[in-house]
């Protein structure tokens, strides 16, 4: 699973999702891409699911970039905890999304097949999201 191998403080606030994607929005590495069409948070376990389901349908043709990366931690109190006590210890982590970010690229591979494993992965994925093609300028 995607994490950081180590971060600066242990625990972070939630933050406010809102606002649009200006870095990140425009496809830089691949042909191909997903682009994210709302606010949201997308886990570890999302992106790595969204990776193989990628991976597979292209038959291990082609290249895939993942540009989002879970590096916020969202902590979680136990089950039947009273409140007070300080904030629980952290429980996964996120990547913060915001609408007109890329999320994969692809490279090397048809058209079709591209649209159909980007389709497979926007099935993983909580937030809503787009097929991009890259335009000749």
């Amino acid at each position: 699973m995607l994490m950081p191998k180590r971060s600066k403080y242990r625990k972070t606030q939630k933050g406010k999702r809102r606002g649009k994607a200006y870095r990140g929005s425009t496809l830089s590495f691949g042909e191909y891409g997903l682009k994210a069409m709302e606010c949201g948070w997308v886990s570890n376990r999302e992106i790595e699911a969204a990776r193989v389901a990628i991976n597979r349908a292209v038959k291990r043709g082609g290249k895939l970039w993942i540009n989002i990366f879970p590096d916020k931690p969202l902590t979680v109190k136990p089950a039947e905890t009273r409140m007070g006590k300080g904030k629980g210890a952290p429980e996964r982590w996120v990547a913060v999304v915001k609408p007109g970010r890329i999320l994969f690229e692809l490279g090397g591979v048809t058209p079709e097949l591209a649209f159909e494993a980007m389709e497979r992965a926007r099935h993983k994925l909580s937030i809503k999201s787009k097929f991009v093609i890259r335009t000749a300028l």
